[in-house]
């Protein structure tokens, strides 16, 4: 059996901190290994256990979501945040995700979703609630800017495509590989081969990126 994913719980309400604890240790892969409640003690917390998924609230006393996930990143770029917000038109969100964390759930997530976030991006997928997709298409690179890098039509494979349109309908590998009839490694190695190909750090740029290119193919509807 694999080690149980090690997760760091970071939010100034000790309430909700005590919710998540609950729904996550419930389940065989995943333990709590420590919590925080502000960003320097998230930081402080995320050096000494090293956890595999962070899950960052965003407005917290001392430190931020934002700066504390850009620290964690930057000594532990292996760890994976979630960033956990009330408001799913939370600038400080949009924040933590140029700051390089994996993607966004809001805090009235159910237990499913939850537990499916944490599982995500253990995996390297990115998770984005699917009512803020556009929000966060508009913020980090509006669908009506000009498509940046190689033209997916050009560089990817049939396959390739297929899964590039999965990416941009915000599937995570798994349902990818239930998608097309395909092995979740294979899926996985399409994956890494789409975002070297569109040149996309990382699956929400790929999102932005496909968004972008379909909004060039529709000219007509931007005038």
């Amino acid at each position: 059996m694999s080690e149980p994913v090690r997760i760091l719980l970071v939010d100034d309400q000790e309430l909700i901190r005590v919710g998540f604890r609950l729904v996550l240790e419930s389940e065989p892969d995943l333990v709590v290994v420590g919590e925080a409640g502000d960003g320097e003690s998230a930081v402080a917390e995320a050096r000494l256990l090293r956890p595999d998924v962070v899950l960052m609230d965003v407005r917290m006393p001392r430190l931020d979501g934002i700066r504390a996930t850009e620290r964690i990143l930057a000594e532990l770029p292996q760890t994976r945040v979630l960033v956990l917000t009330t408001f799913d038109l939370d600038e400080y969100a949009f924040g933590a995700l140029d700051a390089g964390a994996s993607g966004f759930l809001l805090k009235d997530a159910q237990r499913a979703e939850l537990v499916g976030a944490v599982r995500a991006v253990h995996r390297g997928d990115a998770v984005l609630a699917p009512r803020v997709t556009r929000r966060v298409i508009e913020r980090l690179g509006p669908a009506s800017a000009p498509p940046t890098g190689p033209d997916p039509d050009v560089v990817l494979t049939e396959r390739e495509r297929d899964v590039f349109d999965g990416i941009a309908r915000g599937l995570t590998n798994a349902e990818i590989a239930r998608e097309l009839f395909l092995g979740e490694s294979t899926v996985k190695t399409h994956v890494g081969r789409v975002l070297a190909k569109l040149e996309a750090r990382d699956r929400i740029h790929a999102v932005i990126l496909a968004h972008q290119w379909a909004q060039a193919a529709r000219p007509g509807e931007n005038g």
